[in-house]
């Protein structure tokens, strides 16, 4: 069954007729446009346009930094059009613990048509990438320039590139000893070297887990794990941070196939 449709016809709900349908104290929370709910549903319809998150695969994931409670994660639904996404069809899971908090199945049915939904396969792997680097926001695109990245380096386990200015746009990252964490000390410059690991993709999403754990563990200058054959996980200390660092992300990979293509070496000799 395909999720609902939440294109402005005649079956979808008019914002006028919101306030008789939402309660009272989701009507006041969606009412921010940078509430993350609201970020999510743009930004996946600027991934969809980007070809990332087509056929409804891929996923965002916000936490609520600025927010009442700042460990509170707004995570899009598995299985539905990205593109048509809206407010209160995500999931709310509080950190530490994982709980579950709200779900859009507990939304009237005049907005959700019955419709069942389910939480994202990404979860457990987002809720890595917030317990473990302390992220804002995490992203997953199918990108197929990640795609090819690990096609044309299948015998790698991670991706690099150098002397290219796009990488000034990614955070330099370092681990604290003193504060137990990987913390940002400034950004890339133009001749460091950029190394993504890449994990190998497993039958079901969720099996990522421990690998992208083990990743994100050995390669603390990361902002990013590839999955070959699969995608990207991209996370930022912001929405906006890791939305920034996907794009630079994507831009690198993408010119990477083509230099490749063009026997043009990704990393130079300094």
């Amino acid at each position: 069954m395909s999720a609902p449709c939440n294109c402005k016809h005649t079956e979808t709900a008019a914002p006028s007729s919101l306030s008789t349908i939402l309660s009272p104290q989701l009507q006041k929370e969606f009412q921010d446009p940078q509430h993350p709910a609201n970020l999510i549903c743009e930004l996946c319809r600027l991934f969809y346009d980007n070809n990332w998150v087509t056929g409804t695969g891929g996923g965002i994931s916000i936490r609520d930094v600025d927010g009442p409670n700042p460990n509170v994660v707004y995570i899009a639904p598995s299985g539905v059009q990205k593109e048509r996404i809206l407010p209160w069809e995500m999931f709310l899971v509080e950190l530490p613990q994982e709980k579950l908090l709200r779900t859009p199945n507990d939304i009237p049915k005049e907005l959700t048509k019955n419709y069942k939904y389910k939480p994202s396969a990404c979860t457990p792997l987002f809720m890595s990438c917030y317990k473990m680097r302390d992220a804002g926001a995490c992203i997953h695109t199918h990108s197929q320039s990640a795609v090819m990245v690990t096609l044309l380096f299948e015998n790698k386990s991670y991706f690099e590139i150098s002397h290219i200015e796009q990488i000034k746009a990614l955070p330099k990252l370092q681990y604290n000893e003193k504060s137990g964490k990987v913390e940002k000390v400034g950004s890339m410059e133009y001749y460091d070297r950029l190394i993504i690991p890449i994990i190998e993709n497993t039958p079901h999403e969720e099996d990522l887990t421990d690998s992208l754990q083990e990743a994100i563990k050995n390669y603390p200058g990361t902002s990013a794990v590839l999955v070959r054959r699969h995608g990207i996980y991209v996370w930022g200390e912001t929405v906006w941070k890791a939305k920034v660092y996907n794009e630079a992300i994507d831009y690198l990979l993408e010119l990477a196939v083509k230099m490749h293509q063009a026997g043009v070496p990704l990393v130079k000799d300094s």
